[in-house]
């Protein structure tokens, strides 16, 4: 009745619309307004409510209050996450949110970075030589090492395959990259890919692996240090290629090490020869040149060239603020392993040596290539969740992992001889502590 005696009087009223559920007993909801149609079709509003009180306190009273229990139940939900921990998913789900794309191996671009770092390793000994000032080789050396680790990572993709799909260009371009800088390509190949296929097994990796305590304290106190005070471990690396790690044995030179299987005892040969005709030309630039001059041009970005090597191999593997878990036994797996490895971030660096930092994906599917690696990784993250960390952002330089790695040669020393999930402990005679964490 009262609808009617309004739309015959002109007057109607406007419809009240809820926007939101009200989540208080006192409603925010505007009195209605009547809108008045005269003849001349003017609109005349007419508001009948009473304006809305403002209190001194805006608070929104819960629907319900949650018992004692059931805030219990809400913790047990979200459990402290834990690293060692099996994941919730596999090596398909990860290999199923990468794009297609990022498999494609492009030959062409591939030789396109091998071209510019070669052109800007020739342009940088040129400058430095013509110019040959006390102001420049400083500039020079930081500047070549970074390069010298550029190619070496170029050879790293010719030694995984992603460098293109066929294994004859690999072998070439691996070859005079790796060679130019002194490492013997196949003997590194075939001992990083067993790294590959065993990282995280405390007793089967073969880059940067912890020591087990019986062995950690059979190496006498000269060693320790070498091994755990800086700058000592970021000159390790040509130490490696000859002798490797404590508790193995065995050379990248040599055809007959334990490294290799009898079918590849060939392939090591060549690259050995290779690696002793770059040592012998090296040997005759220094008659030509001089021998300070070959240090300034070759030696000192050479040494860069090895701690930028040792600096990023080892904090893909360590130094993360979380303990990492190491694996043994049946707990070990490929998945698992590969999910200890870390991504950093290197500032400008990133683009120089090829996006390395981004290691993660790198290290569960070798086969991308590194022009693919930061789209595949952020494809994969919704799939990883919490086992993907992410790296700190790094200024142009990155700086801050002089202090990551500090602070990981402080306390990660050795592992447990037993256990197959077992993480870093810290020897108190290193570190200058007074317990072992």
């Amino acid at each position: 009745m009262a609808s009617l005696f309004l739309s015959e009087c002109g007057l109607r009223p406007l419809p009240v619309l809820y926007t939101q559920p009200r989540t208080s007993v006192i409603s925010s909801q505007k009195p209605p307004k009547f809108v008045f149609l005269n003849k001349t079709s003017k609109r005349v509003s007419l508001d009948l409510g009473f304006k809305a009180r403002k209190w001194e306190l805006k608070v929104s009273a819960p629907l319900r209050v949650s018992t004692s229990e059931e805030e219990e139940e809400g913790v047990k939900e979200l459990p402290q996450f834990d690293p060692g921990a099996p994941p919730p998913f596999t090596l398909a789900d990860i290999r199923a949110a990468i794009p297609k794309h990022c498999w494609v191996k492009d030959p062409w671009k591939s030789m396109s970075y091998v071209v510019r770092d070669v052109v800007v390793v020739l342009g940088l000994a040129v400058v430095a030589a013509y110019v040959n000032s006390l102001f420049v080789w400083p500039l020079y050396w930081a500047a070549q090492g970074t390069m010298f680790w550029a190619l070496f990572v170029l050879g790293h993709d010719c030694g995984h395959g992603s460098f293109s799909n066929d294994p004859k260009l690999n072998s070439v371009a691996g070859h005079l990259l790796h060679s130019s800088i002194l490492v013997p390509y196949h003997g590194w190949r075939i001992s990083h890919r067993t790294h590959h296929q065993n990282h995280g097994h405390v007793e089967n990796d073969e880059s940067w692996h912890p020591l087990p305590e019986k062995i950690f304290k059979s190496l006498d106190n000269a060693t320790k240090i070498l091994r755990f005070t800086i700058p000592f471990p970021m000159l390790a690396y040509p130490f490696y290629l000859w002798s490797r790690s404590p508790g193995k044995s065995g050379s990248h030179f040599d055809p007959n090490s334990d490294l290799f299987v009898p079918n590849e005892r060939k392939d090591v040969i060549t690259s050995t020869v290779c690696w002793t005709a770059m040592a012998a030309l090296l040997i005759g630039l220094g008659f030509v040149m001089g021998p300070i001059q070959l240090l300034k041009l070759y030696g000192i970005p050479y040494m860069l060239f090895v701690m930028w090597l040792d600096l990023v191999t080892y904090l893909h593997h360590h130094g993360h603020e979380d303990k990492l878990p190491w694996y043994r036994g049946q707990e070990w797996s490929y998945l698992r392993g590969g999910l200890t490895t870390l991504d950093r971030d290197y500032g400008l660096i990133n683009n120089i040596h090829h996006d390395i930092g981004t290691h993660v994906i790198h290290h569960l599917f070798p086969q991308i290539p590194h022009y693919h690696l930061i789209e595949a990784t952020e494809a994969a993250k919704p799939v990883l969740g919490r086992y993907y960390r992410e790296p700190k952002k790094s200024s142009p330089l990155p700086f801050h992992l002089i202090g990551e790695l500090l602070k990981s040669m402080k306390k990660d020393h050795f592992v447990s001889d037993t256990g197959d999930i077992v993480y870093y402990q810290t020897d108190p005679n290193l570190s200058g502590s007074s317990t072992s964490k």
